[in-house]
């Protein structure tokens, strides 16, 4: 993307929209946060919101949550975590960072780049809609990029990398021409890996006074075996959109193999990351909290005959339910991993 001499945003990495010849420059009067543009064929406004509620919006805060559990889970694994830090300085600030700072950098960015594709399927998206601007967009996002990363720095230094790391995750995700979303697996794993192993072992690293790889092993296994489990979770996601997905060419399992293969593959993965992380902690001689977490896969399980029945139906239905029982897997791992910590 680059700038022109009268700083119109120019993108690149885009067919030019079908619209263009209708529509009224980006920045002629209406640039800006909160500023509607005039309505186009086939596009629907953005709900009038104060510019606020716009950048909640667009920060998306219902994708906070998994990263935000992800890193208590791993600060609990560390060993050094109790609920006095519940109310510690550092527990909040890495709530501000994996929440609104770093996850909403990369929704914005997903928003940014995807803004073609959510004129199909969300089409009342800031970007789309035409309550942000791409300018103030790109400024948002430098913004939360450089505060992400200053949050994380003052966490601990590697996890301003770690920050950096997921920024860039975020890029290869979404932007032409690498565009991982567009191919298949690779989307949903790099997407999992961001939500899951990094903010985990940030949480560690942040509690514990000193580490190495051998310490930090169980948490990189059982997050690895949560994220098989994410990627599954990742693929329900995708039912919503597939129609879209198809019209750009972006290959996620529900656009290729269909949805009642799609569920079927997801629901697999989704039990099988689980189950190798119940078997994990019988070989570390966890009996009980083997039987705890491969108990949370018995509910998920019998809701995923539903969801095969009819993905389009029960796809937000079952994340809203059997997502419960699949986090809760992950502390009862992390409180196991504790007690292996001297």
């Amino acid at each position: 993307m680059s700038f022109d001499q009268s700083n119109h945003l120019q993108v690149n990495d885009f067919p030019p929209d079908r619209h263009a010849g209708n529509r009224p420059d980006d920045n002629a009067g209406n640039d800006g946060i909160g500023r509607r543009k005039p309505v186009v064929q086939g596009r629907r406004p953005s709900e009038r919101l104060s510019k606020l509620g716009l950048i909640v919006r667009f920060l998306k805060p219902v994708t906070w949550i998994p990263v935000m559990w992800s890193f208590l889970c791993g600060a609990v694994a560390s060993g050094s975590f109790g609920w006095e830090g519940l109310a510690g300085t550092k527990f909040l600030l890495a709530m501000l960072l994996t929440g609104p700072l770093a996850t909403g950098t990369c929704q914005m960015l997903n928003d940014y780049f995807d803004r073609d594709l959510d004129e199909i399927n969300e089409p009342s998206r800031p970007i789309p809609g035409g309550a942000i601007s791409l300018r103030d967009a790109t400024m948002l996002i430098a913004l939360w990029s450089v505060l992400s990363v200053i949050a994380g720095y003052l966490i601990h230094p590697l996890i301003g990398l770690y920050v950096v790391v997921g920024i860039v995750n975020a890029h290869l995700y979404s932007a032409n021409p690498i565009k991982l979303k567009k191919r298949l697996w690779a989307g949903n794993i790099i997407v999992s890996v961001s939500y899951l192993i990094i903010p985990w072992i940030a949480g560690e690293i942040a509690y514990r006074p000193s580490f190495s790889i051998h310490s930090l092993t169980p948490s990189l296994i059982v997050a690895g075996l949560y994220t098989l489990s994410s990627t599954g979770t990742m693929t329900i996601n995708d039912f919503k959109s597939i129609e879209g997905d198809r019209q750009v060419g972006i290959h996620t399992l529900p656009a290729v193999f269909g949805e009642r293969r799609a569920a079927i593959i997801a629901s697999v993965l989704i039990n099988l990351g689980q189950v190798l992380a119940a078997g994990y902690m019988l070989m570390l001689g966890l009996q009980w909290f083997a039987v705890v977490v491969g108990a949370l896969v018995l509910p998920q399980f019998l809701l995923q005959f539903g969801l095969v029945r009819s993905p389009r139906t029960m796809d937000v239905r079952y994340n809203a339910v059997a997502q419960n029982f699949l986090v809760a897997g992950m502390l009862v791992c992390a409180f196991a991993i504790r007690t292996t910590n001297p």
